[in-house]
């Protein structure tokens, strides 16, 4: 995978660069079917690693959150998924929660993760079987690289849940209640959230509205497998990826392991 795991990083650093340019200037908004927002920045961000990544890896599937449903992909084994902005509102909002986020599946299990955010530098990557780690700052400037390791923390009262800076949810509210989960912090990118509980800094994630897709998590689900954590839907099944069912109805846990299985029952209950 360490070919791919160039590749992957190099293109996300570059797509940042992208967003970067059109974030100084306030790219145009567009608002999709369904109240999400789309700027020009991520559309130019998806051309760009569609692009390349059909150029490196020519045999491979892509699916991309901007760019047309391709049928080829159908069939394949190997399968990028990539969302060229994940946390378009905070670009918007010229917040700087934003991030490039390119996945590998192969046979629908997440083996490779790249999560980049541009504003910060800062550089996520994940390799099945080769640990994950954080880079922070870009690859040009060669800085410091962390291991990461999901924290160990079993008692719910010292955890931390990673929640949206643009969306609130009183169905997590009443879960975090059960579980007697006090302690919060907020990020607009599902990636950044769960780059936090990667660090440590926090210890759950949940997305209860059936809305995220694949997109949005298996980069996301390939570091934190490397770092440790879990990740299923609400009833503590897998996450496919590579289908034709892109979204993930039955909703999103991440979490630092420990707590997963309680996790699941509170939301039961929910």
């Amino acid at each position: 995978m360490q070919r791919e795991l160039q590749a992957a990083s190099e293109l996300a650093v570059g797509a940042g660069q992208l967003l970067l340019d059109h974030y100084q200037r306030r790219s145009e908004v567009e608002w999709k079917h369904g109240g999400d927002p789309v700027t020009r920045a991520d559309r130019l961000a998806s051309e760009f690693l569609v692009t390349r990544l059909g150029i490196r890896f020519p045999d491979d599937g892509i699916i991309s959150e901007e760019a047309p449903e391709d049928p080829s992909r159908h069939g394949k084994s190997r399968v990028w998924i990539v969302d060229p902005m994940d946390g378009t509102r905070e670009f918007i909002e010229h917040c700087g929660e934003f991030a490039v986020m390119i996945g590998l599946a192969v046979d629908g299990v997440p083996v490779l993760g790249v999560i980049y955010q541009p504003v910060t530098e800062k550089l996520y990557w994940a390799a099945n079987g080769s640990g994950a780690f954080l880079q922070e700052s870009s690859l040009e400037k060669y800085g410091t690289t962390i291991p990461l390791h999901v924290s160990r923390e079993a008692d719910p009262r010292r955890m931390t849940i990673a929640l949206s800076r643009s969306h609130h949810s009183p169905q997590i509210d009443m879960v975090s209640e059960r579980l007697m989960i006090t302690n919060s912090i907020r990020s607009g990118s599902l990636g950044l959230k769960v780059g936090l509980i990667c660090e440590g800094r926090a210890h759950l994630y949940l997305d209860m509205s059936g809305r995220t897709s694949q997109w949005d998590t298996c980069a996301p689900a390939a570091l934190l497998h490397e770092a440790g954590g879990r990740m299923t839907d609400l009833r503590g099944g897998p996450l496919r990826y590579g289908g034709p069912d892109l979204r993930h109805i039955s909703g999103v846990i991440a979490s630092n392991g420990t707590i997963h299985d309680r996790v699941v029952e509170a939301v039961s209950h929910v």
